[in-house]
């Protein structure tokens, strides 16, 4: 019932942008630019942006290097490839669950383990967000006085949660032994016997993935790959901008990344829709005063250019891996066991 709630809700929220963001607009304008966007800087602005993927993989290496030393690149290149389509095609943001569970298809890791290392790797990508979105403000071409009351509120909350994320990370590191005899009490205290079980085995493997941030030696490039990811992620949205006649600097780039990143967080349908287009908008439009036909013409455009590979490429992946969708829905109930690990040697060819 949960899952079906969220795809409700989702898929409620995906509807009302779209309506909100085409209320005073004309549909066949906003096609129009899509239609007679430069499709050569578009393919590379998809290029850009696929080649992201596999610098997520080099990432995750130095998450996963306390649970496995020498993770294989290709275990780790097909994981995220699934992740990210399972994201574009399944509901309530099934994507982290299902890359966690293939990697664990793949390699002797278990589900939960690989879930933790996640939980560092978001942690990292929202530092780098509101990095880049600092720099964007800092930047002397950034309109003054433009930021709306909307970016406002989403940057705070986002500062927030981070706060209280890095505070529990910090406690978990520096107490791990304590702060799960006090999460087994509290557990035990509040909930049934089986569910409590089932948490705190899974706080164990939390505490397993956040061992990646005890060393700098991991840390330093961990962030290091962070900043590369969203720098190229901001570079493929800058070549998009040009792709449809929208001529600003790279630090509306980085805005414009940054204010979707902070959009897509939000419930929504599969594939971000309707959050990310809402995103771009506020930047593009609400602070740079891009037209609003061609904000969304770059919106819709470079949405659906950027989803086309890497869906394609997870679903091939997870075919060669032997996973159904199906399967991907069910890895939920997978990493809820927290406790079994699944140590398949299967490689992909």
């Amino acid at each position: 019932m949960g899952i079906r709630w969220m795809t409700f809700l989702g898929l409620a929220i995906a509807a009302f942008l779209i309506w909100w963001l085409l209320r005073h607009e004309d549909p066949a304008e906003v096609w129009s630019h899509v239609r007679d966007a430069n499709f050569g800087l578009l393919a590379l602005a998809v290029l850009v942006t696929t080649a992201v993927f596999p610098l997520r993989a080099i990432r995750w290496r130095y998450f996963l290097a306390p649970a496995q030393a020498d993770s294989p690149f290709r275990s780790r290149f097909a994981a995220v490839c699934v992740g990210f389509m399972a994201n574009n095609l399944l509901p309530a943001r099934a994507g982290e669950l299902a890359r966690a569970y293939a990697y664990s298809r793949l390699e002797p890791v278990s589900t939960a383990t690989a879930l933790a290392t996640l939980v560092v790797e978001r942690f990292l990508d929202g530092v780098v967000i509101l990095l880049l979105l600092v720099v964007a403000l800092a930047h002397p071409d950034f309109p003054s006085g433009a930021l709306p009351d909307e970016l406002v509120v989403g940057v705070r909350g986002a500062s927030l949660f981070l706060a209280v994320v890095l505070l529990v990370c910090l406690v978990l590191l520096a107490f791990p032994e304590r702060s799960l005899r006090a999460a087994t009490t509290v557990a035990h205290a509040l909930l049934p016997t089986r569910i409590a079980a089932a948490l705190v085995t899974f706080a164990e493997h939390i505490v397993a993935g956040l061992a990646s941030m005890r060393g700098w030696r991991l840390l330093l490039p961990a962030f290091a790959w962070s900043l590369a990811v969203w720098t190229m992620q901001s570079l493929s949205f800058w070549i998009g901008f040009f792709a449809f006649g929208i001529e600003l600097p790279f630090a509306a780039a980085l805005l414009a990344n940054a204010t979707v990143a902070l959009a897509v967080a939000v419930p929504s349908a599969p594939g971000y829709v309707g959050t990310f287009h809402a995103g771009a908008k506020l930047a593009l439009t609400d602070v740079y005063g891009v037209a609003a036909a061609s904000a969304l013409g770059f919106a819709f455009g470079w949405h659906l250019g950027g989803f086309i590979p890497i869906t394609l490429m997870g679903l091939w992946y997870a075919r060669r891996i032997g996973l159904s969708m199906r399967d991907l829905r069910g890895s939920a109930r997978e990493a809820a066991s927290a406790g079994r690990a699944h140590g398949h040697e299967q490689a992909v060819p």
